[in-house]
This record gives C-alpha cells, structure tokens and sequence, in this order.
C-alpha cells in the first residue's frame, strides 16, 4: 500500500511539472510567429581582449575622450592591422592608438605650416629630422605605426611600464605625461576593432 501511494505521490508530481510547463510556455508545439524558429538559438560573441590585458596598470588620472569621424576610424583599424602585421598584441594597439590620440587626434596630420612642431608630420607626429623616415613614409598609417611599434620593441619591458612611461620612452614628448588620458578610449576602440 505505501509502494501504491509513493508511486501515485511521484506521478502526481511528475504531471503536476509537465501541466506546469505547458501552462508557462508551450514545448516546441504551436505555430511559430514570424521571423522565428522553434529550435534553440545560440549566441556566439567573438572573443574580444579582456580589459586587464589591455589596461594591467588601471588607467591614470583623467581620461579624456573624443568622437571620431570615418577618416579617424579607418587610422583606428589601420593602427590594428599594422600591430597585427608586426606580430604584436592587443596591449601594442593600445599604446599606439593612445599615442596617435594625443599626438594628432588620430588625424593624418600634414605639415603645419607656423603650427607645426618642427617637421612633425603625421599620425605619431614623427619627424623626418630625427630618422623617422620621409614625409611620404611618416604619413603612411602602416608605415608609422610600424615605426612606432619598431620603436616599442626596443623599448625593454615596455609590456609591464605604465602606458605613458612606454610612449614616451619611444616619443620623447616635451608632454610625457598626457598620453596616459587616452588609455581607456585607446582599449574601447581595441576591444571594439580588433576582430573586425
């Protein structure tokens, strides 16, 4: 008697949860409403580089950030494909694109005329006067990036040093400390293009 009423008990139970899941929603019965399907949907987000790979100090101080136009986006993506080019991470994308942020406003900056800083040229504001290459060269994204990159490289344990500590050291800025302001923008337009 008591196996007869455990039995009934469970089967009670079990009718109760499937009444239950038919009243919250149907189990793949009924009619699909349009534009959807009754099979499981999965949603696949492509890796994207966590933030403590791309910020390991935390930024410093205030940042600063700007609104870019087409031309600026496509020196984003150009900065990318050249890091990527050169074999270097994430992090390498950050500082240049943080540099370039503070030295033209990712703008391909020509000679200045009056406002130029000596012959600056560019995203990276290099100079021809100190090796960086010719004004055709410095004003090609590819080619500066891979100059300043070039330049990063040399730059022993640039991967553990503060973001400002690391451009400067390949800059050599009379403002060493403003590129910090850029480093969390420089890592929201990493994360946001470097897979695309």
């Amino acid at each position: 008697m008591k196996t007869t009423m455990l039995r009934k008990s469970v089967l009670g139970i079990a009718g109760l949860a499937v009444a239950g899941g038919l009243a919250a929603g149907p189990l793949n019965h009924g009619t699909v409403e349009s534009g959807t399907t009754d099979r499981p949907v999965a949603v696949v987000q492509a890796d994207k580089p966590a933030m403590d790979k791309l910020i390991p100090h935390g930024v410093q101080g205030e940042q600063s950030r700007i609104d870019l136009d087409d031309e600026q986006t496509a020196n984003v993506k150009a900065i990318i494909a050249a890091t990527k080019k050169t074999g270097m991470d994430e992090r390498a994308a950050v500082v240049s694109i943080a540099t370039a942020l503070q030295e033209s406003k990712l703008e391909n900056l020509g000679h200045l005329g009056d406002r130029n800083d000596h012959d600056s040229q560019g995203l990276f504001q290099q100079r021809p006067s100190s090796g960086w290459g010719t004004v055709e060269q410095i004003t090609d994204p590819e080619y500066a990036t891979t100059a300043f990159l070039k330049g990063l490289k040399q730059v022993d344990g640039w991967q553990d040093m503060p973001l400002t500590k690391a451009a400067q050291t390949v800059q050599v800025s009379a403002y060493p400390d403003h590129y910090a302001q850029w480093e969390q923008q420089a890592a929201d337009l990493v994360t946001q293009h470097w897979n695309s």
